[in-house]
């Protein structure tokens, strides 16, 4: 259990480092959301590729940051029954949702998503906009990082879920019961 515990430790650090630079771009995405509105509105300026960044940081952040947003229980749930129960049947909630729900779910998306993103590449996908960022192959790709991540902090959870199950939690990990369904 020991190694499990290394393992979904190495994998929840791996995630809250994606999320922590993947989420800078919410400062950016605001910053540069202002400069289109003041130099539309103040200077009658537009940049087709300014507003498409915001597009796609707005697909990174949200693609990229689930999986972080997963590690630190902070998905959006309804908690009428799992706010009160204990850290055991918590356990057991989680196991359940990741085994039945996130981890078909995810790998559904990774593989309807095959064909889609390796044409992207195969094409090179660019804007529709001759201005615009050249660049949707590689937002594209978020959709694999997206399902994989998740994946992983799933593995991650039911990990520390079978740990605390089997009163064996230890305290390195980041948050011993995150994540719910």
């Amino acid at each position: 259990m020991k190694t499990l515990l290394m393992i979904s430790s190495f994998i929840d650090k791996g995630n809250d480092l994606l999320g922590k630079v993947i989420a800078t771009l919410t400062g950016v995405m605001v910053l540069v959301t202002v400069v289109i509105v003041v130099l539309r509105y103040g200077f009658s300026i537009g940049f087709i590729w300014m507003q498409e960044s915001v597009r796609f940081m707005h697909g990174f952040v949200f693609l990229m940051c689930a999986s972080y947003t997963l590690l630190h229980d902070a998905h959006v749930r309804v908690d009428v029954f799992y706010l009160k129960m204990n850290s055991k049947a918590k356990a057991m909630v989680n196991i359940i949702g990741v085994m039945f729900f996130l981890i078909p779910v995810c790998s559904v998306i990774l593989i309807f998503s095959w064909d889609y993103v390796l044409n992207s590449w195969r094409e090179m996908e660019g804007s529709l906009e001759e201005r615009g960022l050249h660049a949707v192959f590689i937002l594209k790709t978020c959709i694999w990082v997206f399902a994989v991540s998740m994946i992983l902090q799933g593995v991650s959870l039911v990990i520390r879920s079978l740990a605390v199950l089997l009163d064996r939690a230890t305290s390195g990990t980041v948050n011993q019961t995150s994540g719910s369904f």
